[in-house]
């Protein structure tokens, strides 16, 4: 037992130095920076929530409003990006953020049922917004048309995924018995308004 432990206490600094060397991306490949950039907005947890958050919102107003967020999100991403490359992306405040959060969760929460153009224009806001942030994960070696590309392809993919969860969770209007499914989303909608006074008050603090 002691000689197992010691091999291992032996080889455990070994992988710390070996991993060291390793490469974040593919290097053998240009295709590395097309997934750079579908990975990237993935890592960012206000991306998660904010996509989420439409997704929820889009799911929740029913198809016929939603589906042109398939479009909105990945399009105005990619100009976001591209507004982004041009002029830098500090100048989205982190409670700009925040504030859409609130926005998204309070109108889940409430159960508003907003039209399609208030819808849309929401969401190219966000994608606006994030598009620019993204834009800062962009080196100086990056192929930005391929990085561009595949954020543009993870917003199209993670916004159709949530949508289509949300229309198949939430269910027909006429049927009773998935009202509580309705009840689900709303109860998403305020944990996500929560999350968004939890970015704003660590921006404040900060």
């Amino acid at each position: 037992m002691r000689r197992r432990l010691n091999r291992g206490a032996f080889a455990a600094p070994l992988l710390l130095v070996a991993a060291q060397s390793a490469d974040a991306h593919i290097v053998a490949s240009r295709l590395g920076d097309f997934y750079a950039g579908a990975l990237h907005p993935l890592t960012d947890l206000q991306d998660i929530v904010l996509w989420t958050a439409l997704g929820l919102l889009a799911g929740s107003l029913g198809a016929a409003r939603g589906r042109g967020l398939v479009l909105v999100l990945p399009l105005g991403l990619l100009l976001g990006f591209n507004v982004g490359l041009s002029f830098g992306s500090t100048w989205i405040a982190p409670l700009t953020n925040a504030g859409m959060m609130v926005l998204l969760g309070v109108l889940l929460a409430a159960g508003l049922r907003i039209n399609a153009a208030a819808l849309l224009a929401i969401g190219l806001v966000l994608a606006l917004m994030r598009g620019v942030v993204n834009a800062g994960g962009v080196g100086t070696a990056t192929d930005r048309v391929l990085f561009g590309a595949g954020l543009a392809l993870s917003g199209y993919a993670f916004i159709t995924l949530i949508t289509a969860l949300a229309l198949t969770f939430r269910g027909s209007d006429t049927a009773p018995s998935r009202a509580w499914r309705r009840i689900a989303i709303r109860a998403c909608g305020s944990w996500i308004a929560a999350i968004g006074l939890m970015v704003g008050g660590f921006a404040l603090a900060s």
